[in-house]
């Protein structure tokens, strides 16, 4: 699966022409910017470009989706008409639950499956939301990023970045608290999942979950650090990234 910029992916300077192609989704409220430095890590051998979800950056002015079935619908269609290329998904917390949603459209669809899941920083699905996920209005919203920490907090000391932010992050959250996961077969694609072992919001048992979604051995990798461990972890994610996708 080859794909070209569109209003739904972005590269950021990795190499077009690297073997495999890495999809990745953001996290609730975090833009395909939030994978430049992974992209720039794992050039030029393997190919990043990041969904670029409605309603920020460049596409601010568009909608946000509120239904996370429907945003991986979309992103299933967008990447169903690009040429066939080997390819993979990473996604991130919320991002975590819209690859793998994606995935099982694509399974849907009869096209050829990527050929590894990596879901990180998010519990596997259930068909209750996580308490997490329902927060009652912009307060606990805000204190909830605040418990994230990653560099996304940071923009809750500016309140014209906040003015521009909290509309996304509502209808993020939105999404996540209306979530449902419909039983269905696991995949039939290598999963692995990963997470900071100081996440104050999701546990390493919690996202061991995730195996039980694949027919195939899986492995649950650990990096030191909280929810956004792949801020502080760069280099050590991206190694153990190549050491996954790149064939022996």
């Amino acid at each position: 699966m080859s794909v070209l910029q569109s209003r739904w992916l972005r590269r950021f300077g990795s190499a077009e022409g690297g073997e495999l192609q890495l999809v990745c989704f953001p996290h609730a409220g975090g833009a395909a910017s939030a994978y430049v430095g992974l992209s720039r890590a794992l050039a030029p051998d393997i190919d990043v470009v990041s969904v670029q979800y409605p309603g920020r950056q460049d596409r601010r002015l568009e909608p946000a989706l509120t239904s996370l079935p429907h945003l991986a619908r979309a992103v299933a269609e967008e990447l169903a008409r690009a040429p066939r290329r080997p390819y993979a998904f990473f996604g991130h917390s919320m991002g975590a639950v819209v690859a793998y949603e994606t995935a099982r459209v694509l399974a849907e669809f009869d096209l050829a499956a990527p050929r590894h899941l990596i879901l990180s920083g998010r519990g596997a699905p259930s068909p209750e939301p996580r308490a997490g996920d329902r927060l009652a209005g912009d307060a606990a919203l805000i204190s909830e990023i605040r418990r994230l920490g990653g560099t996304g907090s940071r923009v809750l000391d500016d309140p014209e970045l906040m003015e521009m932010v909290l509309p996304t992050l509502r209808a993020d959250y939105g999404a996540l608290g209306l979530y449902r996961w419909e039983p269905g077969p696991p995949l039939d694609i290598p999963l692995t999942a990963m997470v900071g072992t100081a996440d104050p919001i999701v546990t390493v048992d919690d996202v061991h979950g995730w195996l039980a979604h694949s027919t195939r051995p899986g492995e649950l990798l650990t990096f030191p650090g909280g929810h956004f461990y792949l801020d502080t972890q760069l280099p050590t994610v991206a190694a153990a990234l190549r050491t996954l996708l790149t064939p022996a």
